[in-house]
């Protein structure tokens, strides 16, 4: 398969319990075409193993390793979730000849595929475009049903990531060719960002969130004090919608938490912020598929963001699985 590489055993390491103690213990490696329906609760694990598009967004490169350190680090954490629970490895979409386009097109097929096995996808990337080729894997699993369910994105974030990609598209304008596609299409942008600095976004970025009607919250007022007010918007945002599709990119937390990422900042949210809107989240029962990007080895400290986003990890797939 193109822009596609198996599952890799050796990521997967650690205390050794023989009681299925430790995640890397319970993981099946299994590869994307081999994975089949679930007849249980089922989370696989897909890595977007590319960082062309924070290239061309003038980044720091780098991410192009992150899944792998990511599952790595997940592997090593304790395993909570019960026997009724499948965890799968399913591989990395890989780009290939700076080819994002198709690493993306690559990403919506394996998502799609997942979903119609009945599997809860986590895409560990990579860069923030992989939100460009998951976004579309979700809509083409549902359009194939048929019923015109609607998809609401949900987005930690520093940057809006709507940048327009009159000349070539990028990690940041994901957000912004789904918009283009929704308008051409005549459905709703359903689009909300939390963790919005204004020293991460230019004018023409906010003007372009308010011309698309995106709801957003600032970094300022994304706090644990006002946690009460946020939960509210995220539950009438939830309202609003069919499903959720939740990316969390790293580079949106504080530097002292995810040093290791694309673009770094020490005037980012905390991680106990996004764990309890998570749960808001994943309470309303709508969430479909999660994503963390941004996830960058080079620059990361004694494994720190690694870690961070394997924890993150963590809580999704205990909490989406009732474990």
């Amino acid at each position: 398969m193109k822009h596609y590489e198996p599952p890799k055993k050796d990521l997967w390491t650690g205390r050794i319990s023989n009681k299925w103690l430790y995640l890397h213990e319970k993981v099946h490696c299994t590869p994307l075409e081999e994975i089949s329906e679930a007849q249980k609760k089922s989370i696989a694990l897909l890595g977007y193993a590319c960082d062309e598009g924070v290239r061309r967004n003038q980044g720091r490169v780098g991410a192009v390793d992150g899944p792998g350190n990511i599952k790595n680090s997940f592997g090593k954490m304790p395993n909570h979730l019960g026997s009724n629970v499948l965890l799968h490895d399913v591989g990395s979409i890989t780009c290939t000849n700076s080819d994002m386009e198709s690493a993306q097109e690559q990403l919506a097929k394996g998502v799609t595929t997942l979903l119609e096995k009945k599997q809860f996808p986590i895409v560990l990337g990579g860069g923030h475009d992989m939100a460009y080729g998951h976004y579309n894997g979700i809509k083409t699993y549902l359009d194939a049903k048929k019923e015109g369910q609607t998809i609401g994105i949900i987005n930690f974030d520093a940057h809006f990531d709507l940048r327009k990609n009159t000349e070539q598209s990028n990690s940041g304008t994901p957000f912004y060719q789904i918009a283009k596609d929704c308008e051409k299409e005549g459905i709703d942008f359903n689009y909300l960002c939390l963790g919005i600095r204004k020293d991460a976004n230019d004018r023409n970025l906010f003007q372009t969130a308010r011309d698309l009607d995106v709801i957003y919250v600032m970094n300022d007022t994304f706090q644990i004090p006002l946690l009460n007010e946020i939960t509210t918007w995220i539950n009438a945002f939830a309202k609003n919608v069919d499903h959720i599709y939740v990316t969390i990119d790293l580079d949106g937390f504080s530097s002292a938490y995810a040093p290791g990422v694309s673009a770094s900042s020490p005037m980012g949210f905390s991680p106990y912020m996004v764990l309890e809107c998570l749960k808001t989240i994943i309470g309303s029962g709508k969430l479909i598929s999660l994503d963390i990007a941004e996830m960058n080895p080079k620059y990361d400290i004694d494994g720190q963001t690694a870690k961070l986003a394997a924890s993150l990890v963590h809580h999704v797939a205990h909490t989406v699985s009732g474990s």
